[in-house]
């Protein structure tokens, strides 16, 4: 890719009137170069089973070729046409709530011989009538996809094979997933039962991974079909989402992102967040982490964010053009709205798009304006933006699961455990990669940030023991080491094998009340905040106390250690503490690690970004993500700011206005 793709998903079947040529002259104006079609009206290209109807998609790329705008061409499978649930009612997923009823997107069971059939179909039928046309450069397979909780007889009886294969023998599973308990005990094959109604967190952890394997599965049985027609000018790609909240917040329950992603050319993903007031490009950098993680660093493409979208999301003034800017500082090379134009009937009349309903130019459009020549002008410089971190933040989906089913007191999960954490390195500017407890390059990194691996192998466990032995440095948070990877407790004091590293030991948690930190070597005060959610009670061995808890009956106990390992140390948060606190331990980590520089300096709401581009210079991102101005003195070798073209010396004092962004090249 030797340019920026700026781009909007778009739907001239939805459209109340022929409007074609209008939105190609108005995308034009705004600099769009890339428009993404067809993945959402299946109904539309096959009315009636069997009957194709190609001419919206063909009159879509002739325009678009005319106006040389290129096309990512979907292929429609996540959202049925009625006539198959009429033939074919049982392609509705059966979930854990009972059978599925029509009129959602995403509502069918992903492993339906017959929904098969016809996905395929519809796919061969439209990826080979638009292969060859000039002005398709990808595909994009389904949309956002997850297992949908899948979970219907044929789903279950799947589940026994994989169980089989796996296992070997019921003795082992009994065994394993401790199943003696309540009388759980499955003593023949033809006897196991429903997995929705178990009580068993490691059956149902064990569950969650298959249906995560069902989701990468069809995944990549959809880009094999696809790879079928494409050219080799073409790419492949999926886009992939997050854990929602109202917006992206964390780790994808229902989708192993890492594996999933195997199949594909280029990572793609959505990635939404709140706006106006509560912007801080959080969700940003960590949904660009995650893509930019999945296949080694390389660059990803942004398929859909958003423009306006709810009331509460209409940006202000300025904030369009920091958040474009935001998602290629994490590496992205495309950045694409949903959608170009706010739809005037059913569930997402009220997403707005780059247009309003009335289809005029609007503050947000003549902001998208200034984005696209920005674009243009400078993409030779900002494409393909090569980030190296020295810091990971180790995830884990079968953490995730299992903590769904053994919650913290107060309801908190395991993606709160890694926001908690995640967004105060963050707003030091500290910049990450994501890795897996499979990972076996860790020593790429200086600092690895564990935010509670509950359920993990011993061999990822070791793995991490000999990282810190040969200089590393880890930060644990509570939670960690507890269960194996079959969510079994290992039967050893917590924080079982990590202890050798962390030289600490508890038997004893509990839900905090009235407690805070103090005293230990970190020097807290009263900043420092309450302790809330959960307390492991930590008695050292060999580990340094950097603090204790504020307590009457629990201030002997340790809240936060350090212990120094052959070169390296190992850092244990027993406890989740307030932001303040733990960003004072991440702090002592990354400074530990020699990881503190000019850039750590600065801090929220002054955002750092850089990497080296194509020409391997140096580039840097400075974000101001308040409603106030801000100034700094940058503090690197002499450069141009790109946005302006002025130039910048080392040592300089520079303002950046409410919502800005600068882009220095040294």
């Amino acid at each position: 890719m030797d340019k920026l793709l700026y781009g909007v998903a778009y739907y001239d079947e939805y459209m109340p009137c022929d409007r074609l040529q209008e939105d190609i002259r108005m995308m034009k104006e705004a600099g769009i170069n890339t428009v993404r079609i067809a993945e959402s009206t299946w109904s539309t290209h096959e009315p009636q089973n069997g009957v194709f109807d190609f001419s919206s998609v063909d009159r879509v790329l002739d325009a678009m070729h005319g106006a040389g705008i290129h096309v990512i061409v979907g292929t429609p499978t996540y959202a049925i046409p009625t006539w198959m649930v009429k033939e074919h009612p049982d392609v509705l997923a059966v979930t854990a709530k009972g059978p599925g009823r029509y009129g959602a997107r995403q509502i069918m069971d992903i492993t339906n011989p017959v929904y098969l059939f016809y996905a395929e179909r519809i796919i061969r039928k439209l990826i080979g009538r638009v292969k060859d046309h000039p002005a398709v450069i990808g595909y994009q397979t389904d949309n956002e996809t997850k297992h949908y909780d899948t979970a219907g007889p044929n789903v279950q009886l799947g589940f026994v094979k994989y169980m089989r294969e796996k296992f070997g023998t019921l003795d082992r599973i009994n065994k394993l997933f401790g199943l003696d308990y309540w009388s759980n005990r499955i003593n023949s094959w033809e006897d196991f039962p429903s997995v929705v109604g178990t009580i068993n967190g490691s059956l149902g952890a064990e569950f969650a991974r298959y249906q995560r394997k069902l989701a990468a599965d069809f995944l990549a049985w959809q880009a094999a079909i696809v790879n079928e027609y494409k050219r080799p000018d073409q790419f492949v790609t999926q886009n992939f989402d997050f854990e929602w909240r109202g917006y992206s917040y964390g780790v994808q329950p229902s989708v192993d992102h890492f594996a999933a992603s195997q199949p594909f050319d280029i990572v793609g993903v959505d990635i939404y967040h709140p706006s106006q007031d509560e912007l801080t490009g959080i969700e940003i950098s960590f949904g660009g982490d995650m893509s930019r993680s999945l296949k080694q660093g390389r660059n990803y493409l942004v398929l859909e964010t958003q423009a306006q979208a709810f009331p509460h999301w209409t940006p202000y003034p300025g904030q369009l053009r920091l958040l474009a800017f935001s998602h290629l500082a994490s590496g992205a090379n495309m950045v694409a709205y949903w959608h170009w134009h706010s739809i005037h009937n059913s569930f997402e009349t009220y997403w707005k798009g780059l247009l309003s309903h009335d289809f005029l130019p609007n503050p947000v459009y003549d902001e998208a304006k200034t984005i696209g020549r920005d674009f243009g002008r400078l993409g030779k410089q900002l494409v393909n933006l090569r980030k190296r971190s020295r810091v990971a933040v180790m995830v884990s989906n079968e953490a995730l699961s299992a903590m769904e089913w053994f919650k913290l007191p107060d309801g908190k999960t395991y993606n709160d455990v890694v926001r908690w954490m995640y967004d105060e390195l963050y707003k030091m500017n500290v910049e990450c990669d994501f890795i897996q407890p499979s990972c076996e390059r860790l020593g790429d990194y200086a600092v690895i940030v564990v935010p509670a691996l509950y359920a993990v192998p011993d061999e990822a466990l070791e793995r991490l023991n000999a990282f810190v032995k040969a200089g590393g440095h880890v930060v644990y948070s509570f939670k960690s080491g507890f269960a194996d990877e079959h969510v079994k407790v290992r039967v050893t004091q917590q924080p079982g094998i990590i202890h050798e590293a962390c030289g600490v030991g508890y038997s004893m948690f509990v839900e905090p009340k009235n407690v805070g930190l103090k005293g230990g070597s970190l020097a807290l005060n009263e900043e420092a905040g309450a302790v809330g959610t959960w307390m492991e009670l930590l008695t050292p061995t060999t580990a340094e106390v950097l603090a204790y808890y504020d307590h009457p009956q629990w201030g002997d106990y340790a809240a936060v250690t350090r212990n120094r390992f052959g070169q390296g140390s190992a850092t244990y948060v027993g406890c989740m503490t307030s932001p303040n606190a733990i960003s004072r331990v991440l702090k002592s980590a990354v400074q530990e690690a020699g990881l503190w520089g000019a850039d750590q300096e600065l801090a929220f709401p002054l955002i750092v970004k850089t990497g080296f581009n194509a020409e391997d210079r140096r580039i840097r991102y400075y974000f101001n993500y308040s409603s106030e101005a801000v100034s700094f003195r940058y503090a690197h070798g002499d450069g141009r700011e790109l946005l302006s073209e002025v130039p910048v010396a080392s040592g300089e004092q520079l303002e950046i206005e409410p919502w800005g962004v600068r882009i220095i090249m040294e």
